[in-house]
């Protein structure tokens, strides 16, 4: 549960790994790392969140690297972000004292975070202080495939094995011997790292504190454009700035989470990389993100959708943060994956899969580019045109589906029902600003498709609509998304039976739901998957669309209490212990928290959503 002033714990491990709600995240708009309760950090990429990591001891404890400033013999440890800040505190126990460790990737003096510029220093600042008492303080920098080192006046320059492209300066406020190095420390003395990259800073004067003052007070000020008046305030706080740690400043776009490879379940092998943008995901985030003051950011991933779309010339569900192609996935047989799950896998093999709601979703944030205030341009439109055409083709064929399943394609009725979108948003332009096309066609298409959805895919003795376009009564937590898009109304009797069926048939015990059931819809993987967090999030905003306030939330107050106690959520839940499973945090799950949120307190107070 989030906790903003949480208690002392035992710092646990298993099979030499930290658990996920055991890690905080701090970020600069051009990477993040994870900063675990005992004061390592075991996941960050340089130069960008899609490099290749500097340290991924997330993945192999013993040889995947990490940056560890802690106490020996540490007992017990708290972590909390300074409010409304990116900038994470981590308290250390030992036997004889207690240290403050500070992290942040620092920001620019008077940076604005509302501005599509890069804000960040290229620097890591991790600082700490004695509280109490006194400790032997261990700083110990180990790069994945080790480093070369020289001594420098100002510290040390680093050279990466694995990465030649990167030179490193280390600066300290006290000599540093080497790479590894330990400090004896009493009450009120303190030990300043900064790892730079980039441009270096190597004779300015070394002030942590006021690189950590000035980060802060950046992160504080885009906080001031926060506008929300609803359930669980301090959760969808924290959730905001976690989606901004996943937005890529400059270029717009946004991580679907900032990891790769960490497993759903412990042990499988549904292991990926989701340091990309999906082109959902980011059409999402519009809606939430809008919703609570942050228009700039949604105009920034709209504009981000649209200029990916228009330079590839065809509709692709991901890309890279720029907007290129996603690289191709391999597996990396040298680390044996977070608690043993292997593989790791870099890149992404599902860049290049059909899946049919991608027409939808760009036409959407087309939608809602023109409707912020946005332009676009004839050559756009034309292209933006021909995708409306390709949709009421699309529909008919089999695809891999909102899932990415990795089986032979059917036709998904979320796919449709995305179809349907794009028709209706294309029809809805073209009529409202007098656009050239097919928008009689596109109109009485998108009519005819949302009937087809609602009478092909029910199932009269399942008394639901189905995950396929056949029928069949097979169960997808896709369907839920269906009234979120407005393809179906949540309160139609055939959606209400759905929800229903689906909180039923799908449900993993207190309020959790699985995506779909494996034994039922194999996906061509093995094994099974933990809860999908989002999905429960999705039954929520049904529940309100149906007038089933108190479920609601009920429902949205639990899903809350799963947050970590830094209020960061995972992609998946296990639904037997609670541990988080998957990629974290993932954009998605905050995302939920957000929309639900919004939807609850509209609905309480008798707006629309």
């Amino acid at each position: 549960m989030h906790d903003p002033d949480p208690p002392f714990r035992p710092v646990r491990r298993r099979e030499g790994y930290l658990p996920l709600e055991d890690l905080g995240l701090i970020g600069d708009g051009t990477t993040t790392a994870l900063v675990g309760l005992d004061g390592s950090i075991s996941w960050m990429c340089l130069p960008r969140f899609d490099a290749e990591p500097l340290f991924c001891g997330l993945l192999d404890h013993a040889r995947g690297g990490h940056f560890t400033l802690a106490p020996e013999d540490v007992v017990e440890a708290r972590q909390r972000y300074e409010p409304d800040t990116g900038v994470l505190t981590t308290e250390l126990r030992s036997p004889t004292g207690l240290v403050r460790v500070t992290d942040a990737l620092t920001l620019r003096t008077g940076a604005d975070l509302t501005d599509d510029t890069p804000a960040d220093r290229s620097e890591l600042v991790r600082s700490a202080v004695v509280l109490a008492g006194h400790v032997r303080l261990r700083a110990d920098l180990e790069p994945r495939g080790g480093a070369q080192t020289r001594n420098l006046f100002s510290g040390l320059e680093v050279r990466p094995l694995r990465r030649p492209d990167l030179r490193l300066h280390l600066r300290s406020n006290r000599p540093l011997t080497g790479l590894r190095s330990t400090h004896d420390l009493h009450q009120g003395e303190r030990l300043d790292l900064v790892l730079s990259w980039g441009r270096f800073h190597r004779h300015h004067r070394l002030d942590t504190d006021a690189m950590l003052r000035a980060t802060a007070d950046a992160w504080r000020r885009w906080m001031t454009h926060f506008a929300y008046d609803g359930p669980e305030e301090p959760l969808v706080r924290r959730s905001a700035i976690t989606l901004k740690l996943c937005d890529d400043w400059a270029n717009g776009s946004l991580v679907a989470a900032p990891t790769s490879s960490l497993p759903a379940p412990i042990g499988g092998i549904r292991n990926w990389d989701y340091r990309y943008a999906w082109i959902r995901d980011a059409a999402y985030a519009v809606f939430a993100l809008r919703r609570i003051g942050f228009r700039g950011e949604a105009d920034a991933f709209l504009g981000w959708v649209l200029d990916a779309f228009e330079y590839s010339g065809q509709p692709r569900i991901m890309y890279d943060l720029r907007g290129g192609l996603v690289p191709d996935e391999v597996e990396d047989s040298e680390l044996e994956g977070y608690q043993r799950s292997a593989p790791v896998r870099w890149g992404n093999g599902a860049a290049d899969q059909r899946q049919h709601d991608v027409y939808g979703e760009i036409l959407d944030c087309a939608d809602q580019w023109l409707r912020s205030g946005g332009e676009i341009q004839t050559e756009l439109w034309a292209s933006l045109a021909h995708l409306a055409d390709a949709a009421e083709r699309a529909w008919r064929q089999p695809d891999q589906g909102i899932w990415e399943v990795r089986s032979e394609g059917r036709v998904f009725t979320y796919s449709a029902g995305l179809c349907q979108v794009a028709l209706d948003r294309a029809a809805q332009m073209g009529e409202r600003l007098g656009l050239p096309g097919r928008i009689t066609q596109w109109r009485a298409a998108a009519g005819q498709l949302r009937r087809l959805i609602l009478e092909q895919s029910w199932d009269e003795d399942a008394q639901t609509l189905s995950a396929h376009l056949d029928g069949g009564g097979l169960l997808d937590a896709s369907l839920l998304a269906l009234p979120l898009r407005h393809v179906v109304p949540a309160d139609h009797p055939r959606m209400v039976a759905t929800t229903n069926a689906i909180a039923d048939r799908l449900s993993a015990g207190d309020g959790l739901l699985y995506r779909y059931l494996h034994k039922e819809s194999p996906d061509g993987l093995a094994g099974d998957e933990g809860a999908f967090v989002l999905c429960s999030f999705w039954l929520v905003d049904n529940l309100i669309g149906q007038g089933r306030i108190q479920d609601a939330e009920e429902l949205y107050a639990s899903l809350c209490a799963r947050a970590s106690p830094l209020g960061l959520l995972s992609e998946q839940i296990n639904p037997v212990t609670g541990e988080f499973m998957g990629n974290f945090p993932q954009a998605f799950s905050h995302i939920g928290i957000i929309a639900s949120g919004v939807n609850l307190a509209r609905a309480k107070a008798g707006t629309q959503g």
